[in-house]
């Protein structure tokens, strides 16, 4: 292109100037004179000279030279074959020819006299081994510039790959396009809801779960957290930079448990991370444990109480008590026999059967009568139900009348009725503890709230059965005093809005 160029320019200038002599009044008169390159070689060599062509020359109609760069070779034919178009039609136009000079690029023009008959041509022309020469100058300033600028570039590049090398942590491209994969399915396939916000308080990324906790439809990136999210704690974080941990809030009727913690690099506090989930998902895990730790301590009460029997039973074997022995058999065959009939053939949930068969275990290692009353009758339970439930109900409202008679000097006794007659679910659990005061019954069933004396936390189990029984739409009513005891009384629906599964 360069060199394309630069013979473009050279052939046009040639043209030019040969054109701007070929107008030349004194030239055209000298064509008259006798002598005509004493007036125009001096002419011509001064253009030659100031316009830095290599030649000038200018010839007749026949084509003999009246002006040349070379004295001697005045008054001989021009070379180069090339003047034809000029002489002969009148043309303005540029060449390429081998002259006397060598090849050269030449702008040829013709010269008329006043009456328009060609008289004349003048030829000006450049070296093209002069323009290849500049050519190459040309070029090897473009190659230093470039070469340079090249040198630069890879410097820079240098840099700025070290730069966004330190940036991503020195990964390359498909790893990090790996890692954004990795992360979008790992957000989607974890169960917590999960938001971050960048230190003005933006929401940078947010998964399913959390749209789905907070009700929230379409995209929300780059939306203010405030209004869709509790913002004050992770406000908070980005004040403080300190990390916080099981937070629970209360969100569109949603009680969510929160755990925020700052993004931080070199440059301070960049947002923050916060996952959540519903208290109701946390709740269903600890009942499970409840769950299994209930049968635990139930199966090793059974365990210790039977391991008992079976000493005393083996003690009067070998003491030949045999007829006292035989006697406790029957005792505890009939008592066995009246609870299992009872719990086998009017109870016939198999979930109350089993939170039954095991209190009736535990409470026979306490010494507590426990009657499960002979006029009960439940069916299965309806599929809404659960055990989980169950467990917490049940299992915290019989504790709770074990620990009330535990101390009972008077035959400690706690009954159980159930009957599922009607709409309703019914579970009836009574015991002839000391009761409680009218002044404790409006408190029952505040958490952390507790009459009894300990290390261990208390104040949860009544807490726990409130929620349960609320979550099934049920109630639970307490009455009480201190001659008869306390009696708490359970009514679960059989049927809850938009399940028809009555059991």
């Amino acid at each position: 292109m360069e060199s394309k160029q630069i013979e473009e320019n050279k052939g046009r200038l040639a043209l030019e100037l040969s054109k701007t002599v070929s107008f030349i009044p004194t030239i055209i008169e000298a064509f008259q004179t006798s002598d005509p390159s004493k007036t125009i070689q001096p002419i011509a060599e001064k253009i030659r000279k100031e316009t830095g062509a290599e030649f000038v020359v200018i010839g007749n109609r026949d084509g003999t030279r009246y002006a040349h760069p070379i004295i001697t070779k005045i008054g001989q034919k021009m070379k180069g074959g090339d003047n034809k178009r000029a002489l002969m039609h009148g043309e303005y136009y540029i060449s390429k020819a081998e002259g006397s000079l060598g090849p050269s690029i030449r702008g040829k023009s013709p010269i008329f006299n006043d009456q328009g008959e060609i008289i004349g041509i003048v030829s000006v022309g450049f070296l093209l081994e002069d323009v290849q020469q500049q050519i190459l100058n040309n070029i090897t300033r473009v190659l230093i510039v470039s070469f340079f600028a090249l040198l630069i570039s890879l410097l820079g590049s240098m840099l700025l790959g070290r730069n966004i090398r330190r940036d991503t942590m020195g990964l390359e491209p498909y790893e990090i396009a790996t890692l954004y994969k990795e992360k979008n399915a790992v957000l989607h396939a974890v169960k917590e809801g999960i938001l971050a916000i960048d230190n003005k308080g933006c929401i940078t990324m947010m998964n399913q779960k959390a749209k789905r906790l907070l009700q929230l439809q379409g995209t929300v990136k780059n939306m203010k957290v405030d209004g869709l999210f509790p913002s004050k704690y992770l406000y908070e974080v980005l004040r403080s930079g300190n990390a916080q941990t099981d937070i629970e809030m209360v969100w569109k009727d949603k009680t969510v448990i929160v755990n925020s913690t700052p993004i931080i690099d070199e440059t301070g506090i960049k947002g923050v991370v916060a996952s959540f989930r519903d208290k109701t998902e946390i709740k269903q895990m600890l009942n499970t444990i409840s769950e299994v730790k209930s049968y635990s301590e139930d199966l090793r009460a059974q365990t210790h109480e039977f391991t008992n029997k079976l000493y005393v039973l083996l003690g009067l074997l070998q003491l030949g008590e045999y007829n006292q022995a035989i006697a406790m058999i029957q005792s505890e065959t009939e008592t066995l026999q009246f609870q299992n009939s009872v719990v086998f053939n009017q109870i016939k949930d198999t979930k109350v059967q089993a939170i039954l068969l095991g209190k009736l275990g535990k409470a026979s290692e306490r010494k507590i009568k426990f009657d499960i009353i002979p006029d009960s009758y439940l069916d299965s339970l309806p599929s809404h139900v659960k055990l989980s439930n169950l467990i917490v109900i049940l299992g915290n409202l019989l504790d709770n009348a074990f620990e009330a008679v535990y101390e009972c000097e008077n035959h400690p006794t706690v009954k159980f009725f159930a009957t599922d007659i009607g709409c309703d679910i019914i579970f009836e659990i009574s015991d002839n503890g000391k009761g409680i005061s009218d002044v404790e019954i409006p408190f029952l069933f505040e958490r952390g709230y507790t009459s009894k004396t300990g290390t261990e936390p208390r104040g949860y189990g009544l807490s726990n059965a409130e929620e349960a029984v609320l979550e099934l739409n049920g109630i639970i009513e307490v009455q009480s005093n201190s001659e008869s005891g306390t009696v708490f009384t359970v009514y679960l629906p059989k049927n809850v809005q938009g399940d028809e599964n009555i059991g």
